[in-house]
C-alpha cells in the first residue's frame, strides 16, 4: 500500500513521536490516552524513524531536536526531501527555547516547535489543528488529481470522437470530410515548398448492378475487401486513402511523380482484378474490377487550385470508364483542365 492510501479513510489523528527518552514516550502516551480517536505509535531511534512512518502513516510527526544518531534538524530534510512524508506536518520537541534552534528548524521544514514536556491541552490542541490542515490538504490535492484525471480523460474521449468523426463508419479508413482537411493542408504545403501532390479517382466498376443482385450486404463485404487491398498499396505515411463516397476511392499522394501514382494506380487495379471478387454482372469481366483516374501537378504551376486537380482527376476517372473501364487514366491522356461529373 502506498504511503497516503491508508489515510485517506482516516479522519482522527496519527501520531508517532520520535524521541530516544521512552520516558517521554510514557509521557505522550500517557497525554494522549484521553483522547480515544488519537492513535499513538512510538519510536525510540532515528534511524528506524522513516520505516515506520511508512508503516503507519502518520498524519503528524512529533520530532526530538537532540538525538545520539540523527538530530531532529537532519530527520527533517530527510522528511521533505522524500514524496511519502514531503507533507506530512511535524511538531518539533525541544528541550530549550533558543532562538537560533528554532530558526533552524522552521528553515528545515518544521510545522511547529513546542518546548517539552508541553501543556497537554495545547499538546492535543495542535496535534488536532494540524492533522486537520493536513488531511484537509490531502483531500484537496486528491480532488485536483481525480480533476486531472477526468479532464485527461474528457481530452481522451473527445480525441477518440474527433478521430471517429473522420473515419468511414463501414470500412474505416478516412471519410469524406478528412480527405477535404487533408488535401487542403497537402495543397498549401507542396504550394510552399513547389513540390508535386497526386489524386487518383477509383470507382468500383459497376457497382450499382452489384449491390442490386447480390444485395447490400455483400456489397458491403465487397467495399471492406476493395479497402483492404488498397490499404496495402498506399500504406506510405505521408498518404492518405479516403472513402470518397459509394463506391468510390480516394488517394492523396505528396511528393509522387505522375509515373509513380500511376504505377501505384496500376498495381491497385490488377490487385483487385487478381482478387477474383465474382460479380456476375459486370459488362466487362466475371469478377469486381475498378477504373482509375491520375492527376499530380505541383500547385500554382500546372493547376491553379485544388478544386482543378479534383476535377482533373474526376475527368481522368471519366475517360477511364470511357475507355472500357478496368484501367488507369492519367492526366496527360486527356485535355487538361476540369471536366464534368460522370455519370455513375
Amino acid at each position: 500500500m502506498e504511503y497516503g492510501q491508508k489515510i485517506d479513510c482516516v479522519r482522527s489523528p496519527v501520531v508517532l513521536l520520535v524521541d530516544d527518552q521512552p520516558i517521554v514516550g510514557e509521557s505522550v502516551r500517557r497525554i494522549l490516552s484521553s483522547e480515544p480517536d488519537i492513535q499513538f505509535h512510538y519510536c525510540p531511534r532515528a534511524a528506524e524513524a522513516y520505516d515506520q512512518i511508512l508503516q503507519v502513516q502518520p498524519t503528524i510527526i512529533l520530532q526530538d531536536l537532540r538525538m545520539p544518531e540523527i538530530d531532529g534538524f537532519s530527520m527533517l530534510r530527510l522528511y521533505r526531501a522524500n514524496e511519502p512524508t514531503r507533507a506530512v506536518p511535524v511538531i518539533i520537541l525541544s528541550t530549550n527555547e533558543d532562538p537560533e534552534d528554532k530558526s533552524m528548524a522552521f528553515e528545515a521544514g518544521a510545522n511547529d516547535y513546542l518546548v517539552k514536556m508541553p501543556d497537554p491541552i495545547e499538546l492535543i490542541a495542535r496535534i488536532r489543528a494540524h492533522t486537520k490542515s493536513y488531511l484537509t490538504q490531502l483531500e484537496r490535492d486528491e480532488a485536483y488529481r481525480k480533476l486531472r484525471a477526468l479532464q485527461s480523460q474528457l481530452e481522451n474521449n473527445n480525441e477518440e470522437l474527433q478521430r471517429l468523426s473522420t473515419l468511414d463508419g463501414l470500412t474505416g479508413i478516412a471519410n469524406r470530410r478528412r480527405f477535404d482537411d487533408f488535401l487542403q493542408k497537402e495543397w498549401r504545403r507542396a504550394a510552399r515548398e513547389q513540390s508535386r501532390i497526386c489524386l487518383i479517382l477509383a470507382d468500383i466498376d459497376y457497382f450499382k448492378p452489384y449491390n442490386d443482385n447480390y444485395g447490400h450486404q455483400q456489397g458491403d463485404h465487397t467495399l471492406i475487401q476493395v479497402t483492404q487491398i488498397l490499404s496495402n498499396i498506399f500504406n506510405r505515411p505521408a498518404d492518405l486513402l479516403a472513402r470518397y463516397g459509394g463506391e468510390e476511392f480516394v488517394m492523396v499522394l505528396p511528393g509522387t511523380s505522375q509515373d509513380g501514382a500511376r504505377q501505384l494506380a496500376d498495381t491497385a487495379r490488377r490487385a483487385i482484378e487478381k482478387k477474383h471478387i465474382s460479380h456476375g454482372h459486370s459488362e466487362i469481366s466475371d469478377h469486381v474490377t475498378i477504373s482509375l483516374g491520375v492527376a499530380c501537378c505541383v500547385p500554382g504551376k500546372e493547376l491553379g487550385s485544388l478544386e482543378n486537380l479534383i476535377h482533373a482527376a474526376d475527368k481522368a476517372l471519366y475517360a477511364a470508364k470511357a475507355k472500357g473501364r478496368n484501367c488507369v487514366v492519367t492526366l496527360d491522356d486527356v485535355d487538361k483542365g476540369p471536366g464534368n461529373r460522370r455519370a455513375s
